[in-house]
């Protein structure tokens, strides 16, 4: 009777303190940003004005791929925090945009990814005042006409910029 008297309360309370603990395990562990190493702040420096609001499975995701991105080459190191500090500033229509655009690039065969990515590239290497011509004209050009200038992309055709896919400039 006595073992049963001390079992029970102690039974109930681990039994409170596990259900009061499932929620907060369930939603993941936050990292405040103070506590990141000096590498991952410097990796996710554009982010560190919003880290601590972010929930804690996105501190997680972003901590993950930090770990993969420190094993980069300086240059692209820089390359990922410009690209984290340019989603940062879209807006929420664009960032929309900027995933449908991506959602239609992964439906593309290997081929047409690889056409696309050399276009973007030659595209790149065009003056400033061409490439701003070809966003101009891209812009203006109805979706029925964006669709089919896409299905002709050849080795020698431009790809407008992003600007023109609804995501800011470079």
């Amino acid at each position: 009777m006595l073992l049963r008297r001390l079992c029970l309360p102690s039974l109930f309370t681990l039994m409170l303190g596990l259900m009061a603990a499932a929620p907060a395990y369930a939603q993941g562990v936050s990292h405040p940003w103070n506590t990141l190493s000096p590498a991952q702040q410097n990796m996710l420096q554009p982010l560190q004005a919003q880290w601590d609001t972010l929930p804690p499975q996105r501190q997680e995701r972003m901590l993950g791929r930090t770990q993969d991105w420190l094993k980069l080459p300086p240059d692209q190191q820089q390359q990922i925090r410009d690209r984290i500090a340019r989603w940062q500033q879209m807006t929420p229509e664009q960032r929309e945009q900027a995933r449908e655009n991506q959602h239609l690039y992964d439906t593309l065969p290997p081929s047409k990814q690889q056409e696309l990515h050399e276009a973007f590239k030659r595209f790149q290497q065009l003056p400033p005042d061409q490439r701003e011509a070809l966003r101009r004209q891209w812009q203006e050009q109805s979706p029925q006409q964006k669709q089919q200038w896409l299905q002709h992309l050849g080795p020698h055709s431009t790809l407008p910029g992003k600007h023109a896919f609804g995501m800011p400039g470079r």
